[in-house]
């Protein structure tokens, strides 16, 4: 009876402590996207993560400048965004990593660049993606206007403008644009004209960015302890292959 009685309380004590938290995302295939098997391979991290800690995610998908400003708000109820590339900032901390990105340069294919660090990019036209982070050292530059940064609101747009000449170059991850070549209809003509220049920029880190409140911190904290109880690496590995 007491045995009974003592799991009968551990069972109800670990539902009351059950939690559902909120996290916002954008489009972003393979790794995130609402339409896509378990919404992309960074929410299936996600998910196995908080799962591991007996909690619930649930993520929406908004623009991603929208997803950030939602989860940056006081009185919100998204506690962070993702996935994100590590940077300075004082509104959010980040997560341990929770998966890696290959970050290079598309390249048109009649016009291949060359290069063996960022400075070599001196006076090329580079295509970016609004609001995302890409390289420090990249971003700095075209800050400063060393390097043209030519900003377009999403990477299917930047592959066309790479495959029109209309830029040299254009930062992408590696893995989305293969599932953009491979799923998007609209660059059905274009796979034989673009590519991935051989040198990377860096294989970046991907992180969940916690608002930096105790809200937060909190969940942070419990996501970090989740992603120790899984294999991050063959849950990407799995989902991207």
């Amino acid at each position: 009876m007491k045995t009974t009685l003592f799991f009968l309380l551990l069972t109800f004590s670990n539902f009351i402590a059950a939690e559902t938290v909120y996290l916002t995302s954008l489009a972003w295939p393979p790794y995130s996207d609402k339409s896509l098997e378990q919404q992309g391979a960074s929410v299936a991290v996600a998910k196995a993560a908080f799962k591991a800690e007996g909690h619930e995610l649930i993520v929406d998908f908004y623009p991603w400048s929208r997803a950030v400003n939602s989860a940056s708000q006081a009185n919100s109820k998204y506690v962070g965004y993702f996935p994100e590339y590590m940077h300075e900032t004082s509104d959010f901390v980040f997560s341990d990593a929770t998966g890696t990105g290959p970050l290079g340069l598309l390249q048109n294919n009649a016009k291949p660049i060359a290069y063996s660090s960022v400075g070599d990019l001196k006076g090329k036209r580079i295509g970016v993606v609004q609001d995302y982070v890409n390289t420090k050292e990249l971003d700095d530059m075209i800050a400063s206007g060393t390097i043209k940064g030519d900003a377009a609101p999403s990477d299917v747009l930047n592959i066309k403008k790479v495959a029109a000449g209309r830029i040299d170059a254009a930062v992408i991850d590696a893995n989305v644009l293969k599932y953009l070549l491979d799923t998007d209809k609209s660059l059905s003509a274009l796979k034989n004209k673009v590519a991935m220049n051989t040198t990377l920029l860096e294989d970046k880190k991907l992180y969940i960015a916690f608002r930096n409140d105790a809200e937060g911190q909190k969940w942070q904290k419990i996501y970090n302890q989740g992603l120790t109880k899984i294999d991050v690496n063959t849950i990407m590995a799995n989902y991207l292959k």
